[in-house]
């Protein structure tokens, strides 16, 4: 079984091509930033991983994502060769995406870009605010027990 699955960061605003068939395929390149579990002394924090998606994937990853957005990808592992300007044969390893999903909301993305970015940001490593805080977007906090009978407020 060949399945990958990644959550990470894109590094740029996908590259967007049509092939040159007689109907034309839209083609999405793009690199995730996923970050490493583990960290070693002097070793990179992420791994830049390059990814491909086709027709439909492509056309709505070109309208609805961009630099820095977090996606979850999944697809397949594909290694192929070419032959380089110099006649050499080189590799490329990528995953070939079949599904993307966000991990982020649009207004989390927006807040974090307008405060500069953050490539680092992770919302795992956000330390809990002194007092109360105003609930997620989407979310409203359960005031009172809920017993087997009762209607749940969702």
């Amino acid at each position: 079984m060949n399945k990958v699955i990644l959550l990470g960061r894109l590094t740029k605003d996908p590259e967007i091509r049509y092939s040159q068939n007689a109907e034309p395929v839209c083609i999405s390149k793009f690199t995730l930033a996923v970050d490493r579990r583990f960290k070693k002394e002097g070793e990179p924090d992420a791994d830049f991983i390059l990814c491909v998606a086709f027709r439909r994937t492509a056309e709505m990853m070109e309208r609805h994502v961009k630099k820095g957005m977090m996606i979850s990808v999944c697809g397949s592992l594909t290694v192929r060769s070419f032959d380089d300007n110099t006649g050499q044969r080189r590799w490329i390893t990528e995953v070939t995406v079949d599904e993307v999903s966000f991990a982020e909301s649009k207004s989390a993305f927006e807040a974090r870009m307008a405060r500069g970015g953050g490539d680092n940001y992770n919302p795992a490593h956000i330390p809990p605010s002194q007092g109360s805080s105003p609930e997620p977007e989407g979310f409203k906090a359960i005031t009172q027990s809920i017993d087997e009978d009762d209607d749940l407020p969702f």
